[in-house]
């Protein structure tokens, strides 16, 4: 026998499960929100921006094949940039105490497509030393690829700067309350599906059906204790009736 779930057992079950979702939820929402209020660290970001470009004399113009070979050269800065030749003398200038392969995870080069811009952003818990490390990484780089690849095409076009009551990028406690109450009322419902399909107690005279595959042919109501006194005291009440009845006709 193929057993079907109408919506209205699925609501049945969500409402039978009701409080146990909401407190799931709420605990989710406000674990997230107490960690990320008080337990992670705020990460701040700096970025610089240098641009590639050609050494030009003054009479020459810039030409289709000069530009495209600028930008092929951007991937390859890209790799110089976050190379141990590069931060190994940001770490000595700057008296880090990190590596190279430390200094370089909180470093991301990028650029647009077809685009002669490559921005350096640097992630630290201090918005100044990220303002410092993004400066001094591009400030090393300009100097270091003349003698790397003998070419003198980068302009450092927006230097990092560290802006008053600056906003950590991360992380964001109300970004991340949202994701954990929506996670929290998904694992919650997705708990309380299966608890209902685990319990295999007997609750109502469908279950019983479901289980024989037999039809019901009667059901014996119950009665609680309350109405049950209810009775007892109606028919002591009918007895001592009759029995002043039967006295009186006597």
């Amino acid at each position: 026998m193929e057993e079907t779930i109408s919506l209205k057992e699925l609501l049945a079950t969500l409402k039978k499960r009701l409080v146990m979702i909401i407190l799931i939820t709420m605990t989710a929402g406000l674990v997230s929100g107490v960690i990320s209020y008080f337990f992670l660290t705020p990460i701040y970001q700096a970025s610089t921006q240098i641009l590639v470009n050609q050494e030009k004399s003054e009479l020459s113009f810039y030409s289709p094949s000069e530009v495209q070979t600028n930008l092929q050269l951007i991937s390859t800065y890209n790799e110089i940039i976050k190379s141990s030749r590069i931060l190994d003398k940001v770490i000595v200038q700057l008296g880090l105490d990190m590596t190279a392969d430390q200094l370089g995870g909180k470093i991301t080069v990028g650029s647009q497509k077809d685009s002669q811009l490559v921005n350096v952003s640097v992630q630290d818990p201090d918005p100044n030393m990220a303002a410092d490390i993004a400066n001094k990484t591009v400030e090393v780089f300009q100097k270091e690829i003349v003698s790397i690849m003998n070419v003198d095409n980068v302009s450092i076009l927006a230097p990092a700067t560290v802006t008053d009551n600056q906003a950590p990028i991360k992380p964001q406690p109300v970004m991340n309350v949202a994701i954990a109450i929506v996670v929290g009322l998904m694992a919650a419902v997705g708990l309380a599906f299966l608890l209902e399909y685990f319990d295999n107690t007997i609750k109502n005279e469908q279950d019983i059906e479901k289980i024989l595959e037999l039809p019901i042919l009667g059901v014996i109501a119950q009665i609680d204790d309350q109405k049950m006194e209810e009775l007892k005291l109606r028919k002591a009440a009918g007895t001592r009736a009759a029995g002043r009845g039967e006295n009186f006709g006597a």
